[in-house]
């Protein structure tokens, strides 16, 4: 277990409250999933990355993007491009309007992303990365933190070359993934080389890649050493994940699971989140992805149950009908709750759904 007399990490005057962050995602990291993963434990939200070319902040994407409203501090944005002039103006203007941490990325792997020489593509111009970070640094007086991969390929593995580089420029905090960029998502994280960071620089490193669980998160900070892990993929349809993993790293204990009820409110009210922040259109449909995550992350449901439950979720067509499937799905599980105590008892009232 991570030793819990270290201080907590720090983002310049920004002291977070537990080791737990939830990772910016591209159309999964908006202000509904950011407010509920924020209530769920995690102690600090990146929001969706944002392009730094302002010629694009006219669409309805990045308007809802750049939308922080009624968050609670600290709020982290997200900025990405390639030219060090723009982001450092895009870095300008989001402080400007409330951002309290810039956060560059230089770790998507996106291809329409790398393309235009941003995300983990930088990673292959170090020259161009330390300009980049010195520009950004200097536009602001928030604190600017860097999230990376560990290189542009297996090749390249240039991370650490990248980490001191970005401590020598002022970061406040770099997070690292444990995949270089032609791996994607495909394999598995390593890390070693966010080990290596971690010994070589002052700044806190935040450990990110594969961490689906509580026990893994404790794993890969006691190898690494990390200051916090930084979970992405593990919270989509589990945003539980929070809470218990930063009940685990301060007790070594497992925080119960969320109940049949606890499941239905959390996952009601994240639809009508949805359905407010995008409206019934765009909500219904930005629904169906989380609900599918959601119907995934329930190990109660047989695979073959979840599939004709995910299916007839996304042929709804309204927020009405999404909000009575939810309500049927789980009315049934604590009926059967009510009704038996037995083991897979709610398992069985929500394939009854």
């Amino acid at each position: 277990m991570p030793d819990s007399s270290q201080p907590l990490p720090r983002i310049g005057d920004h002291t977070l409250p537990n080791r737990v962050i939830l990772a910016p995602m591209a159309g999964v990291t908006d202000r509904p999933f950011r407010q509920l993963c924020r209530q769920l434990g995690a102690g600090l939200v990146v929001g969706e990355m944002v392009t730094s070319d302002p010629s694009l902040w006219h669409t309805r994407k990045s308007r809802l993007r750049m939308d922080h409203r009624g968050e609670p501090g600290p709020r982290s944005v997200q900025i990405a491009g390639g030219d060090a002039a723009m982001l450092a103006s895009a870095a300008r203007i989001n402080a400007d309007q409330g951002a309290e941490i810039i956060d560059i990325n230089m770790g998507c792997p996106a291809k329409k992303v790398c393309n235009k020489a941003a995300g983990s593509a930088l990673l292959r111009d170090e020259a161009l990365v330390a300009d980049i970070l010195t520009a950004v640094v200097a536009a602001v007086d928030v604190p600017v933190t860097l999230k990376i991969r560990t290189g542009w390929c297996a090749d390249s593995n240039n991370a650490l070359r990248v980490a001191r580089l970005a401590e020598e420029a002022g970061i406040q905090a770099l997070a690292v993934h444990g995949r270089h960029r032609q791996q994607r998502y495909s394999g598995h994280a390593e890390y070693d080389t966010i080990a290596a960071i971690k010994a070589a620089v002052t700044i806190p490193v935040f450990a990110n890649g594969d961490i689906a669980s509580p026990e893994k998160a404790a794993a890969v900070l006691d190898y690494t050493g990390a200051d916090a892990v930084m979970i992405g993929r593990g919270a989509q349809g589990y945003p539980w994940i929070f809470r218990e993993t930063d009940h685990y790293l301060r007790h070594g204990e497992h925080l119960a699971p969320p109940d049949a009820i606890e499941r239905a409110d959390v996952l009601r009210n994240h639809l009508e989140a949805l359905h407010d922040f995008y409206g019934d259109y765009m909500g219904v449909r930005i629904a169906r992805k989380h609900v599918g995550w959601y119907l995934a992350g329930d190990a109660r449901i047989a695979e073959a149950p979840r599939r004709e439950l995910k299916g007839r979720f996304n042929r709804l067509a309204s927020p009405a009908e999404q909000y009575r499937f939810i309500d049927d799905l789980f009315g049934h599980a604590r009926s059967s709750t009510t009704a038996s105590d037995e083991p897979g008892e709610t398992a069985k009232g929500i394939r009854a759904a």
